[in-house]
């Protein structure tokens, strides 16, 4: 490990999600957060370009503010030849974005009301490990992108 390596790091700045359409990924996003977007806009500006590898590249783009200050990009790059991810967890390269809930059951009803697809019937019960206690279920979003809801477990009572 190298002196300039994680000392540098801070926090996390943004999540960024590609996606087949801005303004439908946005419509899941405004209906489950119940707000709008900080910002709509098209990035074209050349350095994005030679950051991406896509030159010239042209993305139509919204930054969504999350609970606790972590902004999701939803980036519609508008290049030829752009092939849908698989719903498949388990595929290498594949992301979940878990947001951390006080009732997973009332946050899985609304995400599934906002048009995402539950993997079951609600929120499973975690019965071991360092989460035990805590409540937790995946859900799919727009472009099989997989959202975890985590409720914590509850606080043990002070005696």
């Amino acid at each position: 490990m190298t002196q300039a390596s994680a000392s540098t790091m801070e926090t996390l700045h943004h999540v960024g999600i590609s996606v087949a359409d801005r303004d439908a990924a946005l419509a899941f996003w405004e209906r489950f957060l119940e707000k709008p977007p900080r910002w709509k806009t098209v990035l074209d500006r050349p350095y994005l370009g030679r950051i991406t590898g896509y030159p010239n590249v042209a993305i139509k783009a919204a930054f969504v503010d999350l609970p606790g200050g972590v902004v999701v990009e939803l980036l519609d790059y508008q290049v030829e030849g752009r092939t849908p991810n698989t719903e498949v967890t388990a595929n290498p390269g594949n992301v979940h974005l878990c947001l951390k809930v006080e009732d997973a059951a009332k946050a899985w009803k609304h995400a599934v009301a906002c048009g995402a697809r539950p993997l079951t019937d609600g929120p499973v019960d975690i019965d071991g490990g360092p989460n035990i206690g805590a409540r937790a279920a995946y859900l799919r979003a727009h472009d099989n992108v997989t959202i975890e809801l985590f409720e914590p477990p509850p606080k043990a009572a002070a005696s």
